[in-house]
């Protein structure tokens, strides 16, 4: 008998141990999350801000022979984020039978080389295809059919009315994220996104029978709710098909209903095993326009069908931009677009110029260029350190900082025009005016024979505080609002950089030539200004 009470008594022991740990398991607050505050994002890792300053390696660079050189460019780009594919067909080779070894691999080394991960799930749509899907799948079209077009043939590209498709996502992207929530307990993924660029080229919709009968039937009552009536400039009281409510933009609207519903259910899978942010990517269209669908990528998260998404894909937390766009004009309205109340701004592909980095940093939680290891201006054997490397080796010992400032609306960037216009910017009781170029007293820039490649951007600290970043410019002042017309001065002008704990550490101090010319100037190469200003 004693025997048998000893045995229970182990047995109780370790069944309230199994208890706290799944119930510990199940309330870690310590994950990455992202938390909102008068419409103004952060991410949290470790549960201090983070602001992602990120490279994403080329889409066949998740292998062992690729990945030495993918360190390699991320150190020497001064990166804290690693955006990297995950293979569906790679870790689900057999049906039913996972392979996560590749997935082991990365998250090794990362944590060796100091690096924190976002995944990218490359499954049923990758550029808006089913190229990532496993073999099994592939070969057996009619069980995971594709698109038809409206010519009645097939497109390359996979139709969301697949059940069985999405069902097998769903699953495959469970176990991943399962198998993420037991080996990364240290968080070095913080963040992943769901598919790769979802929608259809070649099509503005699914035209197969399936989805004609869809297309026919009643609008779902989900997508009429306030928000998306009134984004749409559709009546709060629209009732029948897709046609009769939505015109000449149903087809394209429906596709992005479906496309959206498919990508949460199989996002809804993975979050409740591991709560991680999750988000989508955008092949985006002009935003300066309105074009019609059969002009851009149907069906992703395109900015006139942000509303329908956020409707459709509620376990999907933000929508990101993929900015491969140069003009200033286009750029700066997708950052406007995309940086909503009920949607966070990341970009998480673009070219490899750090010129929208500040305005990115000012609205967003994170900004990442494409390809980074097989791009000549990141390679490790460059001789001249990159533009962006350059950005990114100041601004990394402060992101905690860059990030909590973003949410405190404190971050003002500028970027130069084509005219070399100067900029301002109001804060509180001064503006700050940045001179673009090799200005120097009276002399302008708007004469010069060169690139518009300044940029800048005005911290906020206190009422007479501020830290200027930037390049190619120079910053001054001048009193406005109550102290307008007094004459002023700099009290302190100081160039440094900022140390891990987020502590600023003076190199020099500015003065005589260095500020009397028309205010401090700054070059190719990215300095911090730290002014202290006042009237007399």
């Amino acid at each position: 008998m004693k025997q048998i009470s000893n045995y229970k008594a182990w047995a109780f022991c370790i069944a309230m141990l199994l208890t706290t740990t799944w119930l510990s398991a199940q309330t870690d607050t310590s994950i990455p999350k992202l938390i909102q505050k008068n419409g103004r994002y952060t991410l949290l890792v470790d549960n201090k801000p983070f602001f992602v300053l990120g490279g994403q390696c080329g889409n066949s660079s998740n292998w062992a022979y690729m990945l030495p050189n993918v360190w390699n460019v991320m150190k020497e780009m001064h990166a804290n984020t690693l955006e990297i594919p995950v293979y569906w067909e790679q870790l689900e080779p057999q049906e039913g039978k996972f392979d996560f070894s590749q997935v082991q691999s990365v998250l090794n080394q990362a944590r060796q080389n100091n690096m924190r991960l976002i995944f990218l799930w490359f499954a049923t749509w990758k550029n808006g295809s089913n190229h990532y899907m496993p073999e099994w799948m592939k070969t057996d079209s009619k069980k995971y059919p594709n698109v038809v077009g409206k010519n009645g043939q097939e497109v390359d590209s996979p139709s969301p009315h697949c059940e069985e498709a999405m069902k097998a996502d769903a699953k495959a992207f469970a176990r991943f994220m399962g198998y993420l929530k037991e080996a990364d307990t240290q968080h070095t993924v913080i963040m992943v996104q769901v598919e790769n660029e979802p929608g259809t080229w070649g099509s503005v919709r699914d035209y197969s029978k399936k989805a004609q009968k869809l297309f026919e039937g009643s609008i779902p009552q989900e997508i009429l709710t306030p928000t998306v009536c009134k984004e749409l400039n559709v009546p709060k009281n629209a009732k029948g098909s897709w046609k009769e409510v939505f015109g000449e933009r149903a087809d394209e609207y429906f596709h992005a209903w479906h496309v959206a519903r498919y990508i949460n259910y199989v996002a809804k899978a993975g979050k409740e095993i591991y709560p991680l942010p999750l988000y989508i990517n955008v092949a985006l269209r002009d935003p300066l326009t309105n074009p019609t669908a059969d002009h851009y990528e149907s069906g992703g998260a395109t900015d006139n069908v942000i509303s329908i998404w956020k409707a459709a894909a509620p376990d999907i937390d933000f929508v990101a931009p993929d900015i491969y766009l140069r003009d200033n004009k286009a750029v700066l309205k997708v950052l406007e677009l995309y940086a909503r109340p009920d949607n966070a701004l990341m970009v998480p592909e673009t070219i490899g110029s750090p010129r929208f980095l500040y305005h990115t940093i000012a609205k967003g939680i994170g900004f990442s260029p494409f390809g980074v290891d097989q791009r000549r201006n990141f390679s490790p054997d460059m001789q001249r350190q990159s533009p962006l490397s350059a950005e990114y080796e100041i601004l990394k010992p402060m992101a905690h900082l860059l990030a909590e400032w973003s949410a405190e609306d404190r971050i003002h960037p500028v970027i130069e025009p084509s005219d070399h216009s100067e900029q301002y910017v109001s804060l509180g009781s001064w503006k700050a005016i940045i001179k673009f170029g090799n200005t120097r007293g009276g002399q302008t820039a708007a004469a010069e024979k060169r690139p518009a490649n300044g940029k800048a951007m005005i911290i906020q600290l206190g009422e007479n505080e501020f830290i200027g970043i930037g390049t190619n410019c120079r910053f001054t002042f001048e009193p406005i609002g109550k102290k307008q017309g007094k004459a002023w001065q700099y009290l302190k002008v100081q160039e440094g950089f900022y140390d891990e704990n987020g502590d600023f550490k003076m190199l020099r101090i500015l003065n005589g030539d260095q500020t009397d010319w028309g205010g401090p100037q700054v070059g190719d190469a990215p300095s911090i200004l730290h002014f202290t200003l006042t009237t007399r």
